[in-house]
């Protein structure tokens, strides 16, 4: 089965737009067309992104359903734990180090951010980048019509 991380930005734009192209791959994921795969890292990021002040007031939830969500996700994916140590992966953003950490560990077929700079690497030894919309096309060809 083919494995996959969706980073943060990922995570929290299916959080905050439930019709959205990262809402249906997480939908996906629950189905078994593909395997998600995340870590402990990644988690607390998309913690700390959907707990800021301004999104809970704009998009109307409570840290509660942040809480909640971060279980769901915990229980839908395989959780990597030791990252390895990849410093400079991400070279424009070190602090995305981590997603990559999590692919390599995971070994992940793809990696799915949101995230410019990831994206920007193409790939990542044999785990390929993508956009969430290339990689909901080729896990589901017939989204693309």
């Amino acid at each position: 089965m083919t494995k996959a991380v969706l980073d943060s930005s990922v995570l929290a734009s299916a959080f905050l737009k439930g019709d959205g192209t990262p809402a249906v791959l997480l939908l996906h994921a629950l189905a078994g067309r593909f395997s998600l795969c995340l870590s402990r890292e990644i988690l607390t990021e998309t913690s700390r992104v959907l707990l800021r002040p301004k999104l809970i007031e704009r998009y109307r939830y409570t840290p509660d359903d942040v809480t909640e969500y971060e279980t769901a996700l915990a229980r839908a994916a395989t959780i990597t734990l030791n990252l390895p140590d990849l410093r400079g992966a991400v070279p424009l953003d070190p602090k995305d180090d981590m997603v990559v950490a999590t692919a390599v560990e995971a070994e992940a077929d793809y990696l799915v951010p949101g995230d410019r700079h990831i994206l920007s690497l193409g790939a990542f030894g044999s785990i390929r980048t993508i956009t969430p919309r290339a990689f909901l096309e080729r896990i589901i060809p017939e989204a693309g019509n």
